[in-house]
Formats: structure tokens, C-alpha cells, sequence
């Protein structure tokens, strides 16, 4: 199971009831974070998630509204006596802008901060990839997918039954292979089931541009900025932004399963559903999110 947490949903300009952008991708052992926008410590605090638990930042780009929580995240984590690397991802530039700020705002560094500029697949072990694609949003900016691997899985009903012992030869089962113990032939296929892959897309910041469908394309959860409703689709791309309804027509063409709408500009505060029906004209399966919402996937 992934979970996702909204800790932030709003555009540069937060509401009182949503915080600048943050987004915690949770699986297994893995707490990453997308973006790290202003008051995030305090949206930790009150969805009750513990901060040293975060392996992985992902920043989209080094505009206020993402990434102003991060000196005083990363100072705070110092004082909690963090043990463990931090790994920080970004677009060309990050390592110098991440430099600059450690120098502006001083303190106790007790933990090691590994920073890295990334493009494409830049991540990846037995359980996941990273993947990040260069957006259009006027500086060095990314957009990243999470992709969890498909795998075959031990069926631990049917290997009791089966009276294969444990040991080396379950390996060779979730490989696809038969194996043989006792002089008789276990099929890999009677004794695994298929835990199928899984993409999870986060486009927050960019104008409408012919890379965003191929790199989200057959995302089981596309995240993605609706900052204006398409009636102002002009503003839109001179703040280089996208409409909901954009993000609908993104979402419908790379055979996205599921759209949720964030970084929702202020001015539709009284009027989310306007945003969404934007949406929806194009991609049904639209759901407009807000600060603390959860979804598992």
C-alpha cells in the first residue's frame, strides 16, 4: 500500500485553509516528500506524522512557495538529532541554491545532506524508480513519478499447503521459475500471486507543454496543478500554469487512471466546484484535494 498525504494544496498565495505546497509519498521504509513550501513543519505537526521519518525530498524547483519551509525543516531536524542521510533531489541549479541558503541561515549541520541534480531515472532499487522530466515554467523546473515495481509474491496460504520448506528456492519461485525439491516439480505460477506495478505522477508547477503526457502516461495517480479555471487560460500561460481543465486533457490523453487537482489559486476559495467541473468536462475521474487529505493507492 502507498500512501499520500497532502500537506499543502494551495498556489503562491496560502489560505487559511491551505498551506503552500508539500506533498509525503509513503512506502514501506520510504517517506519522500514532494516540495517544501512555507509552514510545513507545522502541517507535519498537525497530521501528526513525525518529520525524521522523511528519507527523500523531491523539490520541483526553487520558486518561494516550494521550497521556503526547508531551512527550518532541515534545521529542526538537526536539533531532533537526525542520524540518518537526507537525500535532496531538484532540477539543474538545486546544489547552489541549497548552498546559498545554508550560508543565510546558519546552524548545526549534525546529519549529512546528500544533494543531487537529477533528470530522468535517478533513482532505483529492488521496490521503486524515480524519475524526474524538465518542465516549462520559466526556471529549471521538474516534474517526478514514483514507480513501483511489478513483482510476484509468494502466496504464503498456498506454501503452506504445499509443504515447500523455506529457503533459496522461494527466490527462484518469485523469479518466475519452477523448482524441483523431493523429487517433485512446484510451479511458480500455483504458489505466487502477482503484485502489479504502480505509477504515481507529480506535475506542480509548468506551463502546458507536448512533455507531460508522454512522461505521466498510464499513471495510476496523476497529481497535478489546476491553478486557473480554463477561462483564463491566457493568464495561465503568461504565469506559465495550467488550467484544470489542462490538466484534465493531460490526464486523458497519457491514459491517466485517476486525476487529483492541488496548488489551487486563492481565488477560487469559494469556488472549488467551478475548478473541478473544469476538470471533469474532460476527465471524469477528477477529485479536487485539500490540506490533510489522504489517499492510499
Amino acid at each position: 500500500m502507498i500512501k499520500v498525504t497532502f500537506l499543502g494544496t494551495s498556489y503562491s498565495i496560502p489560505t487559511p485553509e491551505r498551506n503552500h505546497t508539500g506533498i509525503l509519498l509513503t512506502y514501506k521504509g520510504e517517506n519522500i516528500l514532494i516540495d517544501c513550501g512555507e509552514g510545513i513543519q507545522r502541517q507535519f505537526k498537525i497530521a501528526k506524522i513525525s518529520m525524521s521519518k522523511i528519507t527523500r525530498i523531491l523539490l520541483t524547483h526553487w520558486h518561494g512557495d516550494h521550497v521556503l519551509g526547508l531551512p527550518g525543516l532541515l534545521q529542526t531536524l538537526s536539533l531532533g538529532n537526525q542520524k540518518k542521510n537526507l537525500f535532496i533531489y531538484g532540477p539543474k541549479g538545486i546544489k547552489k541554491h541549497i548552498s546559498q541558503m545554508l550560508d543565510a541561515f546558519p546552524f548545526q549541520l549534525n546529519y549529512k545532506i546528500s544533494i543531487s541534480e537529477v533528470s530522468g531515472k535517478f533513482f532505483e532499487n529492488d521496490e521503486f524508480i524515480l524519475e524526474s522530466k524538465e518542465m516549462t515554467h520559466g526556471i529549471p523546473c521538474n516534474a517526478y513519478s514514483f514507480v513501483k515495481k511489478g513483482k510476484l509474491r509468494i502466496d504464503k496460504g498456498k506454501l503452506k499447503k504445499s509443504k515447500l520448506p523455506h529457503g533459496p528456492l522461494l527466490k527462484q519461485l518469485t523469479l518466475g521459475k519452477d523448482v524441483i525439491h523431493g523429487g517433485k516439480k512446484y510451479k511458480y505460477e500455483d504458489l505466487t500471486y502477482e503484485d502489479k506495478g504502480l505509477k504515481i505522477s507529480f506535475v506542480l508547477d509548468t506551463s502546458i507543454n507536448n512533455k507531460i503526457a508522454p512522461f505521466v502516461k498510464n499513471s495510476d495517480l496523476l497529481i497535478c496543478e489546476s491553478t486557473f479555471h480554463s477561462e483564463l487560460e491566457k493568464e495561465a500561460m503568461e504565469k506559465k500554469h495550467l488550467t484544470a481543465k489542462q490538466a484534465g486533457e493531460i490526464a486523458k490523453k497519457s491514459n491517466s487512471k485517476k486525476l487529483l487537482l492541488t496548488h489551487i489559486s486563492d481565488r477560487y476559495k469559494n469556488d472549488l466546484l467551478k475548478l473541478l467541473e473544469d476538470a471533469k468536462k474532460v476527465f471524469k475521474n477528477s477529485h479536487m484535494v485539500k490540506d490533510f487529505d489522504i489517499v492510499d493507492v
